[in-house]
């Protein structure tokens, strides 16, 4: 970027009906935090923090559609009144003290279900363990549940769980929404031919394997307010041989594209065990980059992106429309506002409460990010 170019960062960007402030997203980070799926106090802090960091959107963490759709005991969801009311109290507050726009993002972990919290191990719960589902009955890996392959009472039971929950979230007030096609969970183990290895008209060729998050997506823009965005996180590539790749990448999205949908988050990964990922700044990018010129649909690039430069190098190049980021905003809460120190931005408005600790009234700010 030329040192008189504008940030990118920083310009508005259109998705629907909604404005976002600037072009940086809090990703959605599963906290693993709540009780029979409602949220804890846990989420009052952390969403509230992070409600006052002037991101252009934060996304609420992959919220469960249904029980059996958790990934862990933990997982938040969004299937009772319960969980709405529990929801409810904590977006009150995120918006009493924050203007940070909000999405949530939709989800069914499908196969990778029933699954210990990350810090006890991850693994496939032994003790509490519940059923399964996912397009055909073969396991994450060597000790995972053998899930159920869905009939077609049960793709309708989870079509209308999807649609369900997408209406309690437009009850909340939520701003957007996003439905969870990546990270190996349900939607993209349809898509996958590694997990979906089906015999009738929802398996075989990439058309049908698209059938059912297709008929997912469309239940849900029919039932979601057609003034707000609405979006999915779809996978890049499996990074296995004979998965998924970035063509199929652009063929789900210019899907998505043609039912009304506003974004696309690129993502890539965990639907294989034995995947061996090259990790490195923005390795996803690429793959946003292709869907972002073969789609023409509003793009977000994620994965390993952390500095304020990098992000609007992103930008810049035309690779992406947004970037998002989960461990940079758990690592600095106020990313924004230093981002936009560093990029020479105007900064968005700090929290009355905080106003002394600006770089332009505090001289420790140079210290603390030196």
């Amino acid at each position: 970027m030329s040192e008189a170019a504008s940030p990118l960062l920083f310009t508005p960007l259109q998705l629907g009906g909604l404005t976002l402030p600037n072009r940086i997203v809090v990703s959605p980070m599963c906290q693993y935090s709540a009780e029979a799926g409602s949220a804890t106090d846990w989420h009052m802090i952390h969403l509230g923090s992070l409600a006052l960091s002037n991101a252009g959107l934060l996304v609420i963490e992959a919220t469960a559609v249904e029980a059996q759709g958790r990934i862990t005991p933990g997982d938040l969801g969004l299937y009772s009144d319960a969980n709405e009311a529990a929801l409810g109290r904590v977006l009150d507050a995120c918006r009493r003290w924050g203007n940070t726009p909000i999405a949530i993002q939709l989800a069914h972990a499908g196969r990778k279900a029933s699954a210990q919290v990350p810090w006890e191990g991850g693994l496939a719960l032994k003790d509490g363990a519940w059923e399964t589902s996912a397009p055909s009955a073969i396991p994450f890996a060597d000790g995972w549940h053998t899930p159920k392959a869905l009939d077609k009472a049960g793709l309708a039971r989870i079509r209308d769980a999807f649609v369900a929950t997408a209406r309690r979230a437009d009850r909340l007030g939520i701003d957007a929404a996003e439905i969870h096609g990546a990270h190996g969970y349900l939607l993209h183990e349809f898509l996958s031919p590694l997990s979906n290895q089906r015999e009738d008209d929802y398996g075989g060729n990439s058309r049908n394997r698209m059938r059912f998050p297709l008929e997912v997506a469309a239940a849900v823009r029919d039932a979601w307010p057609a003034g707000k965005p609405l979006g999915a996180r779809i996978t890049g590539s499996d990074w296995v041989e004979g998965g998924l790749t970035p063509e199929d990448a652009v063929a789900f999205a210019q899907a998505l594209k043609a039912l009304g949908y506003d974004y696309v988050c690129v993502s890539s990964g965990g639907n294989a065990a034995q995947a061996r990922i090259k990790l490195e700044p923005g390795y996803q990018v690429p793959f946003a980059e292709k869907v972002k010129a073969g789609a023409g649909i509003a793009t977000r690039a994620v994965g390993l992106i952390a500095g304020a430069r990098q992000a609007e190098d992103i930008l810049q190049a035309g690779k992406a429309d947004m970037v998002a980021m989960a461990r940079a905003f758990l690592d600095d809460p106020h990313w924004v506002w230093h981002a936009a120190e560093a990029l020479g931005a105007e900064a968005p408005p700090y929290p009355r409460q905080y106003l002394r600790s600006q770089a332009k009234v505090w001289p420790g700010a140079a210290l603390a990010r030196g």
